[in-house]
């Protein structure tokens, strides 16, 4: 069993309390993990923690798009049968990742706007927009292009990956996408293939970074081919490589089901870490 989680990618340093929060958000789930609990449980209560931290751009702490609204996306997948759930742009709800796994319930796959506020009606509500976040919107639509510069160099969206007992792997993450971003606008996160996939014939992986890059290569859905024929190091790097040609940066968490894993990073910096069994570690960095 091994849980990995990771807090967003970019070249700003982790503060000690979001390197805290991920301890935490791995203790959380590898408890799932050790109580007879499933992967997918154990990644959707991993990112609710982070959700709820308001340390990530996830959940509580998910950037508001330029009208002043906050939508977030999120998505799951499971490795055994290729079930997944996605919602993209929801809006007044505090897990998204939750929404996502109800929409696993459902005949379907993804939601946006009025199914995505549907399937999730049931889930906590977001608080009030705070003071806080309105004048921060502002500053950002003042200095626009200057500040959206220094987002695309920290992306702090969220994501785990996770093999249980049964043997059986899980990933997920969740966002609130770019600062002050245009209403309507998708990253990869809550695309399956592009910010998650998991299959237990190959691996489960959950990316942050450079959205548009990661949906045009399909990252996540391309490291798990590749797992078939290289190992989870060289099949991480090698398509971060292919992701900074096309003007992209990233960071990936990889494992599958024999239990090892890579953590990877075209970045200086992703907060990130695994649990296990034996032991438990987590860095602001990782290169592995």
């Amino acid at each position: 069993m091994i849980l990995i989680v990771h807090g967003g990618a970019g070249s700003k340093k982790p503060s000690g309390r979001n390197l805290r929060t991920l301890s935490v958000a791995l203790s959380a789930g590898f408890d799932v993990l050790k109580g007879g609990g499933s992967a997918l449980d154990a990644v959707e209560v991993a990112i609710v923690v982070m959700e709820d931290s308001g340390l990530f751009n996830a959940g509580l702490g998910g950037h508001l798009q330029f009208d002043g609204v906050k939508r977030l996306d999120a998505a799951v997948m499971e490795g055994k049968h290729l079930r997944a759930g996605s919602v993209i742009g929801l809006e007044g709800k505090k897990h998204p990742v939750r929404a996502a796994r109800l929409v696993m319930d459902t005949p379907h796959v993804m939601f946006t706007d009025r199914g995505a506020r549907m399937v999730a009606s049931v889930l906590e509500p977001l608080p009030d927009i705070s003071g806080k976040e309105i004048r921060k919107l502002s500053a950002i639509k003042r200095r626009h292009v200057e500040i959206l510069k220094l987002y695309e160099e920290h992306f702090s969206t969220v994501g785990a990956v996770a093999l249980d007992r049964y043997g059986d792997l899980a990933a997920g993450a969740s966002t609130g996408g770019v600062a002050a971003m245009l209403p309507g606008r998708v990253g990869d996160t809550p695309v399956i293939g592009a910010g998650v996939y998991a299959d237990n014939a190959s691996g489960a992986v959950s990316c942050t970074g450079n959205g548009e890059a990661i949906l045009r290569l399909s990252l996540a859905k391309e490291i798990c081919m590749n797992l078939k024929t290289k190992s989870l190091s060289r099949a991480s790097r090698h398509s971060l490589k292919r992701l900074l040609r096309i003007g992209g940066r990233a960071g990936v968490i990889v494992i599958n089901r024999q239990g090892r894993f890579s953590i990877a990073h075209s970045t200086p910096y992703m907060a990130s870490g695994y649990m296990n069994d034996k032991t438990s570690e987590v860095r602001p960095s990782f290169h592995r």
